[in-house]
């Protein structure tokens, strides 16, 4: 695992060197959500507010994100990927399947399948298919 995180951070940061890997998480899950509140992001990687602030200015400063006033809750603000956000993670996405596809490139249908199946075991959580203290 700890060589599966080091190449996520190589890759992100040959990709956009100017974003860090946490930036890339926050930018992808504001696209998959279509926008949320800074401490929204902050609970759901577990991080203090004070570090997604700091993130998010970062992403400010670059044109990639944006905030707008909640539709519902005025008082509230919203993160917004903008138009150069979107375009930004629609390249890296691109160079990202490539770089995917070539590692993976002659692995057999077989290995694939079963790759993909303990990748959505392990991203299910810590429940999934763990075996209690007793075993």
């Amino acid at each position: 695992m700890t060589s599966f995180a080091r190449r996520a951070r190589a890759l992100a940061g040959r990709l956009h060197p100017e974003l860090s890997l946490v930036s890339f998480a926050l930018l992808g899950h504001l696209e998959e959500g279509s926008g949320c509140r800074a401490t929204d992001l902050a609970e759901h990687y577990a991080l203090d507010k004070s570090t997604v602030s700091r993130q998010v200015a970062v992403l400010e400063r670059e044109g990639l994100v944006e905030r707008r006033q909640d539709a519902e809750d005025q008082r509230v603000q919203v993160l917004q990927l903008t138009e150069e956000g979107r375009r930004m993670l629609a390249r890296v996405s691109e160079r990202r399947r490539a770089a995917f596809k070539e590692r993976l490139d002659g692995w057999s249908q077989e290995d694939l399948v079963r790759f993909a199946s303990y990748l959505e075991r392990y991203n299910a959580g810590p429940s999934a298919g763990a075996a209690s203290p007793e075993d």
